[in-house]
């Protein structure tokens, strides 16, 4: 029942979903609120505090990543579209081939070397997938741009 909703809800809905983006100014918003929550979380290493701070922190950060991303440029024409397109499909690929070779990989081996053979695992969790994903994105986007200015 839920699938064929969807399959019939209104085009002009999925539309306005698809092209949602954030006024310009949410660029600087999301940039400040990166920068806070990565200053936050360089502190919580030297100082005790609640175990709920970290993930906190983190989801904060991802937000603020997210903003910049969806924040549209001050001049959003077909051409940046493109841009963005592709680099939400780069960002996408190469995030999920990391997540799944890479940071699965390093973690092993750290674990390996600090904890022993019996005790390493091989995972990446999601923080860093999203983190990745984000910052792949971002970092292509801007490159696009660079080379289309």
């Amino acid at each position: 029942m839920a699938t064929n909703s969807i399959q019939n809800s209104d085009p002009k809905k999925i539309a306005r979903w698809t092209k949602f983006q954030l006024p310009n100014r949410f660029k600087r918003i999301g940039l400040i609120i990166c920068i806070l929550a990565f200053l936050l979380m360089l502190g919580r290493k030297f100082a005790e505090g609640p175990l709920w701070i970290k993930p906190l922190l983190s989801n904060i950060f991802i937000i603020g990543l997210l903003m910049v991303s969806l924040a549209k440029e001050k001049i959003e024409d077909e051409l940046i579209v493109n841009l963005r397109s592709q680099s939400y499909r780069l960002g996408f690929t190469f995030g999920v081939l990391y997540a799944i070779l890479v940071i699965p990989l390093i973690n092993y081996v750290v674990d390996m070397l600090v904890s022993g053979a019996e005790e390493a695992t091989f995972e990446a969790n999601v923080f860093e997938v999203l983190i990745t994903m984000l910052a792949i994105q971002l970092l292509f986007f801007h490159k696009f741009k660079k080379a289309h200015s």
